[in-house]
């Protein structure tokens, strides 16, 4: 539980509903906003052949752990939330 609360720290300490739907924004927000910077590098880097290959590789699994990241935080917010993590 120590290792949770050490990787997902935002996700523990959700009060009530509001403090709830506020950190699930939050994750949401920062995915899509994750997602986007990557997207905005990983297109201007295609511009150079080789490196736009390779910096796209390197971005669309950057990208994935960002997502994943970002759905596990959301499943841990909602079971501290619900009382099944202790």
């Amino acid at each position: 539980m120590e290792t949770l609360k050490k990787i997902f720290p935002y996700s523990f300490g959700a009060a009530d509903v509001k403090a709830l739907i506020i950190k699930i924004v939050v994750y949401i927000l920062a995915s899509i906003i994750g997602g986007a910077v990557i997207g905005l590098v990983v297109f201007i880097a295609g511009i150079i052949p080789i490196i736009g290959w390779l910096v796209g590789l390197l971005g669309g699994l950057v990208g994935g752990l960002v997502s994943l990241y970002a759905l596990v935080g959301i499943v841990i917010t909602v079971l501290d939330y619900c009382k099944v993590l202790k």
